[in-house]
């Protein structure tokens, strides 16, 4: 009588992948892993009931390996016995998930092998002291290789050169070059141009100057939101600029052709600046002024919204627009009442025209503020960059234990004081007057149309008081209903010989 025959169970295995860098999205790496360590499981015999892959994470950043940990739940309720890996670097080099890994295998009874290092006993002794051996090797070698990145990064931040990522707004000519890019989620295959990120793009180039001086006029970032909104620019993947994204882009170093490591100022960059650095420096200044509102309220709609002033019986108060109370139009009202039944509309146009008129004068250049003659803007930025290489060595004294807290601390705060009161002379050579742009141009009224109402209003602030009285009723001698005379300016600059602090600006 012939035996009957037994089932031979076979030994069930799985597979771990890993690669730290996909930097194509291919997954080149993890595919030459998966055919080795299944070319392993083949010769051995053993069943391959699962697979878990981890592309593009790295075992060393201490960020969770979604794969890992699902084998480890499922080695903990016996799906396998043997985890193949390509080598011992792939499944730790962090001495904590080792010891982990170890405590699993023993209670689990589970083998390890690897295509390149062998089989892994870590039920014994030597096994486990060869593992955590192999495990201090593998870190050594990421915390090597990542000193040797970051040295690259520091010395390319050094020399000036710009470090990589996503292309800065202003920089990026094409060179004639392309290379091979590999979409992560589809896999698609394209050539990309290669990019010289030392050398400026007109346009966007052109931008950042008017964001520059807008904020120097006076303007705000939401203004300069609101001017990409309308001429459709955008960042350089192709979205919309926001409030943080506009912050960010003026208060860069790059701006003005200054390197940074780490967060702090290494020296001039290797490419073309578009702001000169005085500029630079005062928009940093302005931006990072405490007092400065960073949460205003709605965007003004009018010219004159909180800037007229209400004339009667000594109020004084700032005006806003209203259409309440069954009005069929817009007009300026005082808080307490005052005010009602001047059509917003009419006021503005007058208030412009006036403007517009008085700054077409010959005499206009007059009204310019004196330009800052007395700052030595080179001696500054001089000083600046003297303070700062004194805040980098006291933190390397500090660092390498030769200096103590106190004084590195007072120093610091020496320093800082310093460094901000050579900022705000810098902010202040650079600001420029909001009347600039319109004295002296050959159609004021062309330029003053093309300005946005933020800007205008900056030049309402700086040149002029309009205060609103109680108009008179009826008809005007000019058969009109308006009131010229209820509109009163006061012109906070006079030109020389100019007495009279009321300019009517009818034509």
């Amino acid at each position: 009588m012939k035996p009957t025959p037994t089932t031979v169970s076979r030994t069930r295995a799985v597979v771990y992948l890993r690669i730290s860098q996909d930097r194509t999205g291919a997954h080149l790496g993890v595919d030459r892993q998966r055919e080795d360590c299944h070319a392993l499981a083949e010769r051995n015999g053993w069943d391959v009931v699962e697979t878990y892959i981890d592309n593009d994470l790295s075992a060393y950043s201490g960020k969770k390996r979604p794969g890992y940990r699902q084998m480890l739940a499922d080695l903990d309720h016996g799906t396998a016995t043997v985890v193949v890996a390509w080598h011992t670097d792939r499944l730790h080099r962090s001495p904590t998930e080792l010891e982990e890994y170890i405590d699993l295998s023993e209670r689990r009874g589970v083998n390890t092998h690897t295509c390149q290092a062998g089989p892994i006993d870590l039920s014994t002794p030597s096994g486990r002291m060869t593992a955590r051996i192999l495990g201090a090797v593998a870190r050594h070698e990421s915390e090597h290789k990542g000193a040797r990145v970051a040295r690259a990064r520091q010395q390319k931040a050094m020399a000036g050169e710009w470090a990589g990522g996503i292309r800065p707004f202003g920089w990026g000519v094409p060179t004639g070059e392309t290379q091979k890019r590999v979409a992560r989620k589809t896999g698609e295959e394209n050539d990309e141009p290669v990019l010289d990120t030392s050398k400026v793009v007109p346009e966007e180039a052109e931008a950042l100057r008017v964001w520059t001086d807008m904020i120097l006029s006076g303007g705000s970032i939401r203004s300069c939101v609101k001017w990409c909104t309308d001429k459709g620019v955008t960042t350089t993947r192709g979205n919309p600029i926001g409030h943080v994204e506009m912050r960010d882009m003026l208060l860069r170093p790059r701006n003005a052709g200054i390197a940074v490591y780490r967060g702090e100022e290494v020296g001039r960059g290797q490419w073309e600046p578009v702001v000169d650095e005085a500029k630079f420096r005062a928009v940093v200044a302005i931006l990072s002024d405490p007092s400065r509102r960073t949460t205003p309220g709605a965007q003004p709609k009018w010219l004159g919204s909180l800037l007229y002033l209400c004339g009667r019986d000594g109020c004084g108060r700032g005006l806003t627009v209203t259409q309440s109370g069954g009005r069929q139009y817009p007009s300026y009202k005082c808080a307490t009442g005052h005010g009602g039944g001047r059509r917003a509309e009419l006021v503005d146009q007058y208030v412009e025209d006036t403007i517009v008129e008085r700054l077409s004068r010959d005499d206009a250049e007059d009204l310019l503020l004196p330009g800052p003659d007395d700052v030595d803007v080179a001696g500054l930025q001089a000083e600046s960059e003297r303070i700062r290489r004194r805040m980098t060595d006291l933190a390397g004294l500090f660092g390498a234990g030769q200096l103590e807290l106190s004084p590195f601390t007072e120093g610091m705060e020496t320093a800082r004081a310093q460094l901000d009161g050579v900022t705000h002379q810098l902010a202040r050579a650079a600001m420029v007057d909001p009347l600039v742009g319109l004295v002296g141009a050959p159609d004021v009224r062309k330029v003053w149309k093309a300005l946005l109402l933020e800007q205008k209003r900056n030049v309402l602030r700086a040149a002029l008081v309009v205060t609103l009285v109680k108009p008179r009723s009826g008809r005007m001698p000019d058969g009109g209903y308006f009131d010229y005379d209820a509109v009163v300016f006061e012109w906070k600059r006079k030109s020389r010989g100019e007495g009279s602090p009321s300019l009517d600006g009818r034509q």
